[in-house]
């Protein structure tokens, strides 16, 4: 009896194990969907689907925010479709700042290269867990919390992002707020800012109402 059972426990095992595909990288021809990219045919991957050099690079931060985020999402760095991770650089020049944002798909770990970097979120309950951070330090920002990071030293700041889906997602509060259409009197309501911020506001940051 226990024979014929381990041998079809086998079977179910080595059928799974032939189901598997190694990876899918993305077809970025075809649209993007709820489970990710359609999965190129084998024929045309490449060993440059698994490879992506724009990290090395150091991005742009002559903008208002004195920071700039290099992604490799699926989009960029196709070979991540369906593993359920990705990576970004974030350059932060002397005062730079990532605004309070969330990325309601994936969690986030930072890993400070050089400089020195005040990161933190606030959870649910609006308890506010922040620290400053040097060269060599590591943070976790669980998903879907506000969070942010600031270069609170003297130098440029370099800091490797991973997250758990390819695909995160992003949204960056102070933009949601005043880079649109929003009427500015709901804006006020919602947030006790008066007129004038609030004018103020969607005029440095591009909004209109």
């Amino acid at each position: 009896m226990f024979l014929p059972i381990l041998f079809i426990f086998s079977l179910l095992s080595f059928s799974s194990r032939a189901l598997v595909q190694d990876f899918c990288v993305a077809d970025l021809s075809l649209p993007d969907g709820p489970a990710g990219y359609p999965c190129k045919k084998p024929a045309k991957v490449t060993v440059n689907d698994f490879v992506y050099s724009a990290l090395g690079v150091a991005g742009n931060t002559n903008n208002l925010i004195k920071a700039a985020v290099t992604p490799a999402f699926t989009a960029q760095f196709p070979g991540l479709n369906g593993l359920g991770l990705s990576l970004a650089r974030l350059d932060l020049a002397v005062g730079g700042v990532v605004p309070m944002h969330t990325h309601p798909a994936a969690n986030e770990v930072i890993f400070v290269v050089q400089g020195t970097i005040t990161a933190g979120f606030i959870s649910s309950a609006n308890a506010v867990y922040f620290k400053t951070l040097n060269k060599g330090d590591t943070m976790i920002f669980p998903q879907g919390l506000l969070h942010f990071q600031v270069n609170s030293g003297k130098t440029t700041g370099l800091v490797l992002v991973s997250f758990s889906s390819p695909s995160p997602g992003l949204q960056i509060l102070d933009y949601a707020l005043f880079a649109n259409n929003l009427p500015s009197d709901l804006v006020e309501k919602t947030t006790f800012l008066d007129d004038a911020q609030v004018k103020k506001l969607k005029g440095v940051l591009g909004g209109t109402g």
